[in-house]
């Protein structure tokens, strides 16, 4: 006899744990790219409040201090760079980070192309030899453990390349979250290869790279149907044997929309909880939505200070 799967689960409890895991750590002093309404400039002086940041506002002054007053914030102590609209607020932190006073961004009230256009700049943006990617970090109330999706945000069509990117940044972000060997699920439609559905020529490709070694620190298997890769009964169902299979630590989708899709169907019609953040980028970003809650901020937060505490103690 096979029983049910239960879960019981309480609203944002794993993010609650990640905020609390970070307590031992240093605030990241972060430049909050154009705070300028009540809800992103509140969502940071929180997390400056819980020590998960050290927030620097960077945007016209005038109107940050207008949304202060509107959310019934003090901006005491708090430094303010004055810029003058979105588009010299988003070229100004990322000159900040070029310079070293800041260690991460903060999206706020501006457009993401708009904060990513500075950062992506040839020039003077904060390219390195990674491609930058977006992760989702998502608590779903009827998955029993984090789950990532990936890339959502950033690469539209990627490339085989930019997929091997993409993967890595993943794994990367779930380690710094204490999993020494996630498991990465490569999605499409079907959980067999055909060669007219290119994802999963993708997928068998990146299996094949992790083994020799360009991939590093996960457990990859693909292509999988995105049955297979998060219910265990459905891999078993259709004969798939495989660790990663109705396990998975990290989806990986095959281009944008379906990663937004898959995202933003678990938050709507599941009730899960989402933090976001850019990898890839000389520093991590945090990339908010209107619609976050602040919970989702915090976490978000929470997500670039395990990171780059991960990240300092591979390089030590």
């Amino acid at each position: 006899m096979v029983l049910p799967e239960v879960y019981l689960h309480i609203q944002g409890a794993q993010y609650k744990r990640l905020i609390t895991a970070t307590e031992g750590l240093a605030a990241i002093t972060t430049a909050i790219v154009h705070p300028c309404d009540a809800l992103s400039l509140g969502g940071a002086l929180e997390a400056g409040r819980r020590g998960l940041i050290q927030p620097v506002l960077v945007g016209p002054k005038a109107r940050i201090l207008a949304a202060a007053a509107q959310a019934g914030e003090s901006l005491t102590g708090i430094e303010i760079i004055d810029a003058p609209h979105s588009h010299a607020a988003a070229a100004m932190a990322v000159a900040m980070v070029r310079s070293g006073k800041v260690n991460a961004l903060m999206k706020g009230a501006l457009h993401t192309d708009e904060l990513m256009e500075a950062v992506v700049n040839a020039e003077l943006g904060l390219r390195t030899e990674r491609r930058m990617s977006h992760v989702y970090a998502l608590d779903v109330p009827t998955y029993p453990k984090p789950l990532l999706v990936t890339d959502a945000a950033i690469n539209i069509y990627p490339d085989l390349a930019h997929k091997r990117d993409i993967v890595q940044n993943a794994i990367d972000m779930m380690q710094s979250l204490g999993v020494t060997c996630p498991k990465v699920a490569l999605l499409s439609a079907v959980e067999t290869i055909n060669p007219h559905i290119t994802s999963t020529l993708d997928a068998a490709a990146l299996c094949k790279m992790a083994d020799r070694g360009q991939i590093q620190g996960g457990m990859i298997e693909g292509p999988l149907a995105f049955d297979n890769a998060i219910s265990a009964k459905a891999a078993a169902e259709k004969g798939i044997r495989s660790q990663v299979a109705g396990e998975a630590d990290i989806l990986v989708a095959p281009d944008l929309e379906a990663a937004n899709m898959i995202a933003k169907q678990l938050i709507y019609l599941a009730g899960a909880d989402a933090a976001g953040i850019v990898l890839g980028a000389r520093v991590p970003i945090i990339l908010t939505s209107r619609a976050d809650s602040l919970l989702s901020r915090l976490a978000s937060c929470a997500l670039a200070k395990r990171y780059l505490d991960h990240q300092t103690g591979i390089r030590s």
